[in-house]
């Protein structure tokens, strides 16, 4: 049978406007920058020795009972075997206050996918990967049970943490992820685990002079936003929101500059400004302690 010709020139544009929503869906979701729904994530640039930043973790956690797991996964073989490196590495956590604390490392994903590998993931309320190599947590843990577990950590309200390699494991792309040096951006990983969607974090950005390295990245992914962290500095991320804590600066690469500009008449106004950069400016800012930020709108968020 024919089809009726004015019902398929009214079904016709009805077609066109599903396939259009359906496009604009799927960009949409890849060009968002998203935390979490649910938990708490605390991202430090490295040289972590800031006790504000070890309470916000206690505090996040729910407190001294409850257990934390430390993974180490990121460190070099010859430091993971010297005898101390476990009491070391658990040392600032006790000195918080935290009573349970266990360690977990493999490079064996098999085992990461056992059940008695991610049973104390599965118990505790607080998570922190510590320094090092990613692109190692990456082939330890990438698609494991252990890595389903460290998003279902987040679902039930619980915080993860992480400092240097552990920071930039944290954000969807993997910066300086290169098996051979840490000094090649866009490495053989580039893929990290995404518990903030469409962003590349680096670490250690003044303390090494890294401020505008990340800018090699944003030239192949223009979508993704970039935060860089200097030491003993951190972003904690809620929902799509973050606030800075510690000691330094943390910059931002949104394709903005945010000023603050005061009033020549009287320097105690002020107001602030976030204008749009020309294409292929190599400008940041930074933000200080104290000072808030939304990742899906890129925009500072300015007290009233």
């Amino acid at each position: 049978m024919d089809s009726n010709p004015i019902i398929m020139r009214k079904l016709i544009p009805l077609f066109l406007i599903i396939a259009l929503s359906s496009c604009n869906q799927t960009e949409t979701s890849t060009t968002y920058t998203t935390g979490p729904q649910k938990g708490s994530l605390i991202i430090v640039g490295g040289n972590l020795t800031d006790q504000k930043i070890y309470q916000k973790f206690l505090d996040l956690s729910g407190g001294v009972d409850s257990p934390i797991v430390i993974v180490v996964t990121a460190s070099e073989d010859e430091l993971l075997a010297k005898p101390d490196f476990y009491s070391t590495i658990k040392k600032p956590f006790e000195t918080i206050g935290f009573k349970k604390i266990t360690i977990l490392h493999t490079r064996n994903p098999e085992i990461a996918n056992t059940d008695s590998f991610i049973t104390p993931i599965k118990q505790a309320k607080g998570l922190w990967f510590t320094g090092g190599r990613q692109w190692r947590l990456v082939d330890s843990y990438a698609n494991t049970k252990a890595f389903e577990e460290f998003f279902k950590l987040l679902d039930r309200g619980g915080v993860i943490g992480g400092s240097s390699a552990g920071a930039t494991i944290q954000g969807s792309f993997l910066v300086r992820g290169d098996t051979k040096t840490n000094t090649i951006l866009i490495g053989d990983h580039q893929e990290g685990f995404g518990f903030v969607k469409n962003i590349a974090i680096d670490q250690h950005l003044l303390a090494l002079n890294r401020q505008f390295d990340i800018f090699e990245i944003l030239d192949k992914h223009p979508s993704l936003l970039g935060v860089g962290l200097d030491e003993n500095t951190a972003i904690v991320v809620t929902g799509n929101e973050f606030e800075v804590i510690g000691q330094h600066y943390v910059a931002i690469y949104d394709g903005t500059f945010f000023s603050e500009i005061r009033d020549k008449a009287d320097w105690a106004k002020k107001r602030y400004e976030q204008k749009v950069l020309p294409k292929n400016s190599r400008e940041f800012y930074l933000l200080k302690s104290g000072e808030r930020y939304n990742m899906r709108e890129r925009k500072v968020i300015v007290a009233e």
